[in-house]
């Protein structure tokens, strides 16, 4: 069995899930591998969690070194109840050049009974980092079918009709075809971007609709990690013994509200890299409903992304010609690259608007 893995494939795919359930199968205490009852398969499968698994799920923008480092630590010891340590790196993408570099050695010889897997959210193994992707045995996970994700939605309690809508218009993947059958706050946020398409034709209201677009995202990031976040921070406040007295206590909260303050200032960023996450999903959303248009306009005969917003495809099939229609394409995959560049949202977002103007040859 090969010490290194790297799961690929498009996003929502499934990656990290077929990594848990790999992780599962080698850790397991059960009568046969991945029996999926004992103590070590649930731990896995349901927390993430096992005193030899060593599972690294970022949330800010990069992986930083000293994240590599600390995990190397760890890897580097035998395991101490299950057969194999097991180390996964979820989105592994996020690796910076140092983190990737420091993996080097581990990577290429992991320590007896360590197993290391890489997961990338990616179609082309190129976009990893050569230098790690050359140590590691690939494994493609393809993105799940639409039959299977409906199938999926339905057995949890959607419609046919919304399920399959979902599963079409997130591009078949599967943690957001959940999202948009649950929750009415991205139901909105998706139609609020895929009409800014139509506001764009209407002077200063295509400016106006990506504003209202931004706050909504602002809101939904918030509401997103509100309840971990101040969870987190009162877990760290107890653990220094805030608001305690006697001796001692004057330096516990000087070394406390250090503390605090640098979990507020990772926070911060978890929140930044969340809302840039957000509104490249709802650019996504956008892009979709120019390709329907474009092929409406070629009349290639194929399933449409959003097919609820047929109409509106359809009038900017009429209106704007196949160049114009690449052309608001483009401008897009400008704006989800300026996104990633430190380019503020407004600044960013105010811009694609210009190019769609353009694009759609509107004054």
């Amino acid at each position: 069995m090969s010490h290194s893995w790297l799961f690929s494939g498009p996003p929502g795919s499934g990656r990290s899930n077929a990594a848990l359930y790999f992780a599962a199968a080698l850790m397991c205490t059960g009568p046969e591998p991945g029996c999926g009852r004992c103590e070590s398969c649930v731990s896995i499968l349901e927390h993430q969690q096992h005193t030899d698994l060593v599972y690294v799920n970022p949330q800010e923008q990069f992986i930083t070194v000293d994240t590599a480092r600390r995990v190397i630590e760890r890897a580097a010891t035998m395991p101490t109840v299950a057969p194999w340590r097991v180390v996964i790196f979820n989105n592994a993408d996020r690796l910076n050049n140092q983190a990737a570099n420091a993996l080097l050695k581990t990577v290429e010889e992991p320590p007896v009974r360590t197993v290391m897997i890489m997961c990338a959210p990616s179609e082309d193994p190129a976009d990893f980092s050569q230098t790690l992707r050359s140590r590691c045995r690939h494994l493609y996970i393809p993105a799940p079918s639409v039959g299977g994700i409906v199938k999926l939605l339905v057995a949890q309690g959607a419609s046919e009709h919304d399920a399959r809508l979902a599963a079409v218009t997130s591009l078949r993947h599967v943690g957001r075809a959940r999202k948009l059958v649950a929750s009415p706050q991205v139901q909105k946020r998706r139609a609020v971007a895929i009409n800014i398409a139509e506001e764009v034709f209407h002077g200063s209201q295509g400016f106006q609709a990506v504003s209202g677009l931004i706050k909504l995202v602002e809101a939904e990031s918030k509401s997103t990690a509100a309840k971990s976040d101040a969870a987190e921070l009162e877990k760290l406040q107890q653990s220094y013994g805030v608001g305690a007295k006697g001796k001692g206590a004057a330096k516990a909260q000087r070394e406390a509200r250090t503390a605090v303050k640098e979990l507020e200032g990772l926070q911060k960023k978890r929140a930044k890299r969340r809302m840039i996450d957000i509104l490249d999903l709802s650019l996504i959303d956008l892009s979709g409903i120019y390709r329907d248009a474009l092929m409406l306009k070629v009349g290639a005969e194929v399933e449409m992304t959003h097919p609820d917003f047929s109409g509106l495809a359809g009038e900017l099939a009429a209106r704007v010609s196949e160049e114009g229609l690449l052309d608001c394409q483009a401008a897009i995959t400008f704006c989800r690259e300026q996104l990633t560049q430190n380019a503020t949202p407004q600044v960013a977002f105010d811009g694609l608007i210009g190019r769609l103007r353009r694009a759609c040859g509107t004054r």
